[in-house]
């Protein structure tokens, strides 16, 4: 073997291990700080005033929580609909999100009760904390 080969073959040996650690460098992290932690979207004074609060740019993204600070259980989703995108609006009495461009409808829970969306909403865990709601991605 020629030594400009044998020089060859090891820079290509070094590329080609070098590689994976670039690859890894390069590509996003899928679990954040963000994902794993209680996010603060509101107050529970915002909350009260409605029975929901409508967080759009919240750490965790697009968050709607459903309840008061008195209710044991806080409902929360994100309320893009999973058919166009447009956002989905809470119908107390129904007790379903329901969405304003399609008509698609989801319980509480985020699934799909009527279509033409066929995904359900994104959940989340939701609670009050002192003054504030926090969510959790579930």
């Amino acid at each position: 073997m020629k030594r400009r080969d044998f020089i060859n073959w090891v820079g290509l040996g070094w590329i080609a291990s070098s590689l994976p650690v670039a690859i890894a460098a390069c590509s996003s992290q899928t679990t954040t700080a963000a994902s794993k932690d209680w996010q603060t979207v509101g107050t529970s004074a915002d909350l009260d005033k409605t029975g929901q609060l409508l967080a759009k740019n919240s750490p965790v993204g697009p968050v709607l929580v459903i309840g008061t600070s008195k209710a044991a259980n806080l409902t929360a989703v994100n309320p893009t609909c999973t058919h166009a995108g447009c956002t989905v609006a809470w119908q107390a009495k129904a007790k379903k999100f329901a969405c304003p461009c399609h008509g698609s409808e989801f319980g509480a829970d985020g699934k799909v009760q009527k279509g033409p969306a066929t995904n359900p909403l994104k959940t989340y865990a939701a609670k009050i904390e002192g003054n504030s709601v926090v969510v959790k991605a579930t």
